[in-house]
């Protein structure tokens, strides 16, 4: 059978194409040895449940590996610690259907018929089980955000924590599992947060006892083509493998399941083309997959958070600065959710360019959708001969900015501004183009805008007045750009909120360090 690129269930390397994360998986491998407990946190289809299996296809050898998960759970399960830890001993039971050794299945189901069952029960029972089997067990439990509100699964997570630390004190190695490890997208460190939300509990974890450690498990260009190399050994299509390594990085700065759907793209629906431009349309085809799971959970986690929506608005469409400060909590959950990663400087960015334009594009349908008065716009006029004519759009938009804004105030305009522009561009681009900030230009002064249509690109510098001191090195800083990107024309819109302010009427070209500026002042 041949293999396929997979998003949709754990990755098989006997039937899926895979990037080698050997080296990655080894971190993992170390903690069990050194019989830690420990927390697989990740945002969503970020490789927690394929590093799972990694563990259990890869470490059964060594110790009896025990997976679990809570994905099925529903709140009537567990109506008090009796009824979970029946649970518990039939989710030990369904996980050792594959061990060899009956005499494990067997315990379990003698375990859930006790009568009297409590969390004591419970682990005198973990305690002789470990003991019996004759192995290190090292228990895996996948989707337990699926618990996070239940105070059940708390107290179980703390009877857990108080064997691992008798076993620390006694000695005693059988006396618990060997190693414990917890999946999900809610660090369990925060469960008692969302359960207790007084101020005396929300920082009282139950689940301290988890190793620290530090571990990347985005793809870099050389892991990505890994997972090429094995599909042109199969296919011989004789791509560049570097090249396209690159530019799928280029747009999903490796993020796991971005990675593998954009090769999926193009392997069943590109007819194995494997291009720059494709890679790019790949793209742009699964922005417009509403079933897609990552965009579903960006509308959803906009709408639940208010906090989380004004961090990312102005995080993209503003370009406000914010510290990657984990101790701030909308900074934190924005990071759980990997919608943003620290950059160079130690401040937030926007996580990858998937999605800087799926943000885009949902503050961009949010506004039109709640403005009546602003139209969508008409893309015949702007594309002549398959190209983008930005002078043609750069003078339409300042003629609406004029007609319809004239009388906004200041505040009104520099916090919306940007995001006008969105609303006029992207439905004319929409379909071909693709447009992103520069995140070493977002600051509160000014931000470079790159628009690919048709494989041209365009910058345009979008600024806030700050004085003619202001105006002149922003010309300085978008010819610098203009030369980084090897181009030659650029654009500038400038929004001005001071009456004195001579405003032209309409665009200018101006020649400004060997470039060809075309300036609007709104």
């Amino acid at each position: 059978m041949a293999k396929e690129f997979n998003t949709s269930v754990t990755c098989d390397p006997k039937r899926h194409y895979m990037v080698d994360v050997t080296a990655k998986m080894k971190v993992f491998e170390g903690l069990i040895d050194k019989r830690k407990y420990f927390t697989i946190t990740r945002a969503r289809q970020f490789g927690k449940s394929t590093s799972l299996n990694w563990i259990l296809w890869n470490m059964s050898d060594r110790y009896l590996v025990i997976p679990a998960s809570f994905e099925k759970y529903s709140a009537g399960d567990w109506a008090d610690d009796k009824s979970f830890c029946k649970y518990f001993c039939t989710k030990m039971v369904d996980a050792c259907t594959k061990v060899e050794d009956k005499s494990i299945i067997s315990f379990w189901q003698t375990a859930k018929r006790t009568s009297k069952f409590d969390f004591d029960v419970l682990s005198r029972k973990i305690t002789d089980f470990c003991k019996k089997c004759g192995r290190k067990v090292v228990l895996m439990i996948d989707e337990v955000d699926k618990a996070s509100n239940n105070d059940v699964f708390v107290r179980f997570l703390g009877m857990m924590r108080n064997m691992y630390l008798d076993r620390e004190q006694t000695g005693d190695e059988s006396h618990t599992f060997w190693s414990v490890i917890l999946a999900g997208v809610y660090d369990v460190k925060n469960l008692k947060l969302k359960i207790r939300p007084e101020s005396e509990h929300q920082y009282n974890s139950p689940w301290n006892v988890a190793a620290d450690y530090k571990l990347d498990m985005t793809f870099n260009p050389q892991e990505i083509s890994t997972m090429l190399v094995e599909y042109e050994n199969d296919y011989h299509i004789g791509f560049d493998i570097n090249e396209i390594s690159e530019e799928i990085y280029k747009y999903t700065s490796g993020y796991p399941v971005l990675v593998s759907r954009i090769c999926k793209e193009i392997d069943e629906n590109l007819d194995k083309i494997w291009t720059k431009e494709n890679v790019l349309k790949a793209v742009k085809n699964i922005l417009e997959d509403n079933d897609f799971t990552l965009l579903d959970d960006i509308s959803k986690n906009l709408q639940r958070h208010s906090d989380l929506h004004k961090f990312m608005y102005n995080l993209t469409v503003n370009g406000v600065k914010y510290s990657m400060s984990l101790i701030d909590p909308v900074v934190k959950m924005a990071a759980m959710f990997s919608y943003v990663k620290k950059d160079e400087n130690g401040l937030a960015d926007i996580h990858n360019l998937f999605f800087e334009e799926a943000f885009n594009s949902y503050f961009v349908n949010e506004y039109t959708r709640n403005n009546a008065e602003y139209g969508q716009e008409s893309t015949f006029d702007y594309i002549q001969n398959g190209e983008l004519n930005m002078e043609m759009v750069i003078g339409r938009f300042k003629e609406i900015m004029s007609d319809r804004y004239r009388d906004r105030d200041q505040k009104f305009l520099e916090y919306h501004g940007r995001l006008l522009f969105l609303c006029f561009i992207k439905p004319i681009i929409n379909g071909t183009g693709f447009c992103y900030f520069e995140p070493q230009t977002k600051n509160g002064g000014r931000m470079d805008l790159i628009v690919n249509y048709n494989r041209k690109e365009y910058i345009v510098e979008l600024k806030i007045w700050r004085g003619s001191k202001y105006e002149t090195e922003g010309k300085v800083q978008l010819a610098n750009y203009l030369s980084q990107r090897g181009l030659d024309t650029g654009y500038l819109i400038t929004f001005s909120f001071l009456k004195n302010k001579v405003v032209k009427e309409d665009p200018e070209w101006i020649e400004y360090d060997g470039k060809r500026i075309l300036e609007a002042v709104i």
